[in-house]
This record gives structure tokens, sequence and C-alpha cells, in this order.
């Protein structure tokens, strides 16, 4: 039976470290049009307080979504021939977009571009975009599984890519939250052992479509031209924690396995008190009170939220032993889950080779 492995992991997490304090200048506003009465210093405690986040990572000027994917693909594809890859999908969801504008550019596609950058001659390389929402990068590593199972690839690279950082409105609090980066895994067809074992899907656009949008700045004074990230971040919260744990469940008896046997679970990195109330949900329901210390990783403190990007890059950085206090040895299982726009929620089970 052929399997599919994750052979190799890159990821770029950039240079530049952005502190709470940056956002000590910027005026809020609420989503009535009115400036908040509180200090930015309240503010930004409160933030930090709810989300974990101490620092986040922005990109230099000079640099685009296409360049920050095409880094995090030249690591996963150290020692490997590039022009062996069947497919090439970029998880990503707002295009190239230069500093100093909101202007996306999505013609050729990310994928297209990284693939150019990559120099592969290979014309049956297809490279092609996912947009997905957050969950994006792990849903791309879904469909490379489909096509590797169907014995139609053999070498798929998955990127996930993204800069926030040039979507977020500086008059609104959500955008402290937001960070840029890029993580990719390489994924072969393997007859060894393990390897992914199942996954789950789901889309709840009836009621929660909008709940993570495009729309204008919160003060009423900016160009109504430029879109930015907008959120219903207490919605989303309330969605996350009731459907996700169920997700995972799911997804463990699909696969066959308890929530005993899982060593680490590896939650997209949107807000570290929701992620611990997802986990303590999936605990309760296997009524489990106990739980197992350092089973979930996190690098939202110091991170963000870099949407696609957060999964692959902290895969990358336990199998290169750079998180402490996480590692995942040969037969361990792994719990991938993420949830974002649309709304999307995915989790994938995935057994060390």
């Amino acid at each position: 039976m052929t399997n599919s492995i994750i052979a190799a992991t890159g990821s770029y997490i950039p240079s530049a470290t952005i502190p709470n304090k940056y956002f000590l200048g910027h005026d809020f506003y609420g989503t009535d049009g009115h400036k908040l009465a509180k200090p930015s210093s309240e503010i930004i405690k409160k933030l930090h307080e709810i989300t974990g986040i101490r620092e986040r990572r922005y990109v230099t000027d000079e640099l685009t979504t296409s360049d920050i994917a095409y880094m995090a693909a030249k690591q996963a594809l150290e020692g490997v021939d590039a022009e062996s890859l069947d497919y090439i999908i970029v998880a990503q969801n707002l295009g190239d977009v230069k500093a100093g504008t909101t202007r996306t550019d999505m013609v050729p596609t990310i994928a297209a571009r990284v693939k150019h950058k990559l120099r592969i001659r290979n014309p049956y390389t297809v490279a092609f975009d996912l947009p997905f929402g957050c969950p994006g990068w792990l849903q791309a590593i879904i469909m490379a599984d489909y096509y590797i199972k169907s014995g139609d690839a053999k070498r798929v690279l998955v990127i996930g890519a993204e800069i926030l950082s040039r979507f977020t409105d500086p008059h609104d609090v959500d955008s402290m939250i937001y960070a840029d980066g890029a993580g990719a895994a390489l994924l072969e067809a393997s007859a060894k052992e393990g390897g992914i074992l199942s996954h789950v899907t789901r889309s709840d656009t009836f009621d929660s479509a909008y709940l993570l949008r495009l729309g204008k700045s919160h003060n009423p004074e900016r160009n109504g031209n430029e879109l930015f990230l907008k959120m219903h971040g207490h919605e989303i919260y309330k969605y996350a924690v009731r459907t996700v744990p169920q997700v995972v469940k799911q997804n463990l008896i699909k696969a066959g396995f308890d929530l005993s046997d899982v060593k680490k679970i590896l939650i997209h990195q949107a807000n570290e008190k929701m992620d611990d109330a997802i986990l303590k949900a999936l605990f309760k329901l296997y009524n489990i009170t106990e739980i197992p210390a350092d089973i979930m990783p996190m690098t939202i403190s110091w991170t963000g939220n870099s949407s696609v990007a957060t999964l692959p890059t902290m895969l990358d950085l336990i199998l290169k032993g750079k998180l402490d206090r996480h590692r995942l040895n040969s037969g361990d299982i792994a719990v991938f889950a993420s949830v974002g726009a649309g709304m999307n929620i995915n989790s994938m089970i995935y057994r060390m080779p």
C-alpha cells in the first residue's frame, strides 16, 4: 500500500520582530466608527492576555508572498531534484501584495511564480494555488494525499505562505494578531508504514461564511477603497471551540485511534486562549480531566497568527528540534487541526514513519 509521507520541511520566519509596544501610537476605533475610549496601553495589554501574543513577525518591504514561499520551498527541497515534483500547491489567500498597498496580484498564481523561481523546466510539474482561509495548507496536504493515494503523483510540494501585515487596519484592535510567514512540506509516496492515516474537512457557510472577511477601515476617515482583514472575533471563538473538537474526534474515530494514543496536537495558531479552550473541549469529549503536559505546541507568542503558515512552520521547528520540549519520533501519532475563513475546519491524523 502506498502511503503519503512528509519527507522534508522548510519555513521562512521573518527577521523583523514587532513587539506589542509598536502599537502604542495607534488610535483604535470600534466597529461603529468611533474612537475607543481606553488608552492604547490598556487595549494592548488586554489583547496580550487573550491571545498570548507578545510579538509577531513582519516581512521587510522588498519581499512578497511568492518570495517567502520560495524561501520555504528551497529549504524543503534541499538535496531533492525539483524536476521530479508532480505538483506544487501553494495555500494562500491574498496574493502578492507590495509594501504600501492593499492591491493584490493573483496572476500568475503564487505557485506558478514559485515554480518559476525554482527554475523548474518540467511542464508536468503542475502548479496551482488553494485559497481556503487559514486551513489552506492542511487542505492542500489533504489534496496531495489524494493525488498520491490515487497513483497520480509521487512527490508533491505543499506550501503555506501569507503576508497579513499588509492587510491590517491600523485602527482595528484585531490588527495586532496578524503576522507574516511561510512553511513548506514535501509529501512523497512511500511503502513505509505511517504517514497520513485519515482526514476530515467541513465548510460552514450557511451562517458563518462572513465571520472573517475583507472590509473597510474602522476609521471612517480612511480611504474607502482600501480593504482590510476584518473578523467577528467572539463569534469565531465560539464557533471554533464548539466545532474543532468534534472534527478532531470524528477524525480519530475514522483512523481507529483514541485520544490517549496521540502524542502531539498541532492546532492553527490563531489565539492562545482559543486553542486552550479547544483542547479542553476535546478532552472533555473523551471525559478526560487531566490534559498531558506539552501535548499542544504553541508558537503564537512570538510568531503571531501567520494564517496558512502557522502549521507548517510549527511542524518544521519540531522536526528540526527547534521547539523546546516538543519532539516527534517514529511511531508517534500527531493530530493536525485548523480553522479559518470560510468558515472552514479540517483535521489530519499522521503517524511518524
